[in-house]
């Protein structure tokens, strides 16, 4: 027997946003840390690591995502015979995809950074990981910050895969509740809004951070003209 889509239905959905939003913050801030050791090893002057981090992203980012989840929460148990459950399995695999496209988005904004700014460091005397530290990534952070936010939204919108293997994020409990209510055109509209409700001001508050932080560095950049 088929029920009507309520408010109690309602919550449930919003409940599966919730997931949703943990997922992504976690595989966010996981995917950061490896993300950054990432794009470091890929210009650093060591070739094995440049290599290593190379086909790393190689590999997560030719491979699809799907395909990463099922090897964690089905690959794992036949490995070890120990059937890990869809949370941790779901946190695997989106930190190891987030690390690697996040690895590669930094990888190029640091090498977007003029070369006269690493010449002019060496020639102060300073040693490769302070000019990194002080002096590169403070100018990459801000380029990129819209490729960043951009792979952000696409992480919010890619958690509903996870969704296959049982985890109750946005788009699951979106199905779940079309199984009980029979009203696909009524739910999947809603959870299609409560992306878009997300999203879209993420990406607003990309373009006012940027423009904030090009403002901030116009007068310092005319001023250096000026000397």
């Amino acid at each position: 027997m088929s029920r009507d889509f309520g408010w109690s239905e309602f919550l449930f959905v919003l409940g599966g946003l919730r997931w949703t939003l943990v997922l992504s913050a976690v595989a966010l801030a996981v995917g950061s840390v490896g993300g950054l050791g990432i794009a470091l090893a890929r210009v650093s002057r060591a070739a094995p690591l440049r290599w290593l981090a190379g086909a790393y992203i190689g590999l997560l980012q030719g491979t699809p995502e799907l395909m990463q989840l099922f090897l964690v929460f089905y690959g794992l148990a036949v490995l070890t015979g120990v059937q890990i459950g869809a949370w941790p399995a779901v946190i695997v695999a989106f930190t190891l995809y987030a690390s690697a496209f996040l690895g590669e988005i930094w990888r190029g904004a640091i090498q977007a950074v003029p070369a006269p700014q690493w010449e002019a460091a060496f020639a102060l005397g300073l040693r490769r990981h302070v000019i990194m530290l002080r002096v590169v990534l403070p100018q990459a952070f801000r380029i990129a910050i819209p490729p960043t936010v951009g792979f952000l939204v696409q992480l919010i919108k890619g958690t509903a895969i996870a969704s296959i293997i049982g985890f109750v994020e946005l788009t699951r409990a979106g199905q779940l509740m079309v199984n009980v209510t029979f009203q696909p055109m009524v739910i999947y509209p809603v959870v299609a809004l409560l992306y878009f409700a997300i999203c879209w001001p993420i990406s607003l508050a990309s373009r006012l951070l940027e423009r904030r932080l090009d403002v901030t560095r116009r007068p310092a950049e005319a001023a250096v003209a000026t000397t």
